[in-house]
């Protein structure tokens, strides 16, 4: 089992002073100076297959809806944050034209990514469904292993979660998993909090396929999604992600089976900077 997300450890070195025994009846020496402590590595970057610029966009159906809508995801900017360097994520859902007549819906969620450590420091989600509005945001405190969860809809509501380490936002999820060194047979699971809930997500990597979205033919990954809440209980039915096994490790595919019908998420296009 190979870990996702890759923890930067802080060592520190401590040299205790000697003490030595004396006879009573000879001065005590000059006690030696104490070695200066080694200087901490400097922090380094993890290595990332996306870039400040990158767009890509997906075509979304559901159920019976060849194209029901689409979703977008992009790179904005990589920006001091949080005492670090965050990479600043969006991602941007809404339905087409005829579909937004039924119902109206709109989703924006965001993540401020550590270039350091690939954890998610801060994510958002703004969300309209007809005309209910939320805005919720999960602020992580890595030190004390908390998520300052809050929700904005008429009223306030605020509640502190105990997390684990490594507890990742939805969308950071995807991203780190972008970085992962992956190879089929690896099983990676991951802590996740979505909404003020904490769930447990395993992927299974399997073997590498031809897949053929709307961009193009390409090789992937076909990764199986396991999602379960604290009570065990399975979110979802047959989830599964495609990422290219390139470079870019690009995610092209996503579906999912949910109690209000099945979505696919096809990349039409991938822009880069």
């Amino acid at each position: 089992m190979r870990p996702l997300i890759s923890l930067v450890a802080a060592l520190s070195v401590i040299v205790p002073a000697a003490l030595v025994a004396q006879r009573a009846t000879k001065p005590a020496p000059k006690p030696a100076a104490k070695p200066a402590a080694p200087a901490s590595a400097p922090r380094v970057e993890k290595a990332v297959p996306f870039a400040v610029g990158e767009t890509l966009t997906y075509d979304v159906s559901w159920s019976g809806y060849l194209t029901a809508g689409t979703a977008v995801l992009s790179v904005k900017e990589k920006k001091p944050s949080y005492n670090s360097t965050a990479y600043y994520l969006v991602a941007e859902g809404q339905p087409t034209s005829i579909v937004a007549k039924l119902y109206t819906l709109y989703y924006k969620m965001d993540s401020l990514l550590d270039s350091f450590t690939l954890l998610s420091q801060r994510g958002s989600l703004y969300s309209q469904e007809g005309k209910r509005r939320r805005f919720q945001t999960t602020v992580f405190d890595r030190a004390a292993n908390i998520a300052h969860f809050e929700m904005q809809t008429s009223s306030v509501a605020k509640e502190d979660l105990t997390v684990a380490a490594g507890t990742q936002d939805v969308l950071a999820t995807i991203y780190a998993l972008r970085a992962a060194a992956l190879k089929t047979g690896d099983r990676i699971n991951v802590a996740a909090t979505d909404r003020g809930n904490l769930y447990s997500v395993r992927f299974d990597v399997g073997a590498v396929e031809r897949v053929s979205v709307p961009m193009g033919a390409v090789d992937a990954w076909k990764i199986g999604v396991t999602i379960t809440d604290e009570k065990q209980q399975r979110v979802g039915n047959n989830l599964a992600m495609w990422i290219t096994n390139d470079a870019r490790r690009l995610p092209v595919q996503l579906m999912a089976e949910m109690k209000v019908g099945s979505f696919r998420l096809s990349l039409r296009s991938a822009t880069h900077p």
